[in-house]
């Protein structure tokens, strides 16, 4: 069972992603369009380009009813290119939360339109 800690207003500006993790000192957490619970991580990745070698994303983890456990994930594109990890990172920390609420509902969209399965895709594209 988590622990209440109270929010530490000191640590970030609360309306953004990374300043209400710090405030709150947790991930932020949405309803999805499709009803369900979706926590967040901020994700920073190396790149294959050499003028900016990391990526910033998020990642929403997607929570099933009842019992808390992980039904599925979604991931934004990089949003944020940087010469530094630091720099990715502290790039997507700065999202307002409406705006990242924007990208979950995006994604969310965007898979209710792919009605196929993965398993029929991984098919048609035969072995690798």
């Amino acid at each position: 069972m988590g622990q209440f800690k109270p929010a530490d207003f000191s640590r970030g500006d609360p309306n953004t992603i990374g300043g209400y993790m710090a405030v709150h000192d947790r991930p932020a957490a949405f309803e999805g369009s499709d009803g369900a619970s979706y926590s967040t991580e901020l994700v920073v990745d190396k790149t294959q380009d050499d003028a900016a070698p990391f990526g910033g994303y998020i990642l929403f983890i997607r929570w099933g009813q009842g019992e808390p456990f992980a039904s599925g994930h979604l991931e934004t594109p990089y949003l944020f290119y940087a010469n530094t990890e630091e720099e990715a990172r502290s790039m997507v920390s700065q999202l307002p939360l409406s705006s990242v609420k924007k990208l979950l509902d995006g994604l969310i969209a965007a898979r209710a339109q792919s009605s196929r399965p993965w398993w029929e895709v991984m098919h048609e594209e035969g072995p690798m």
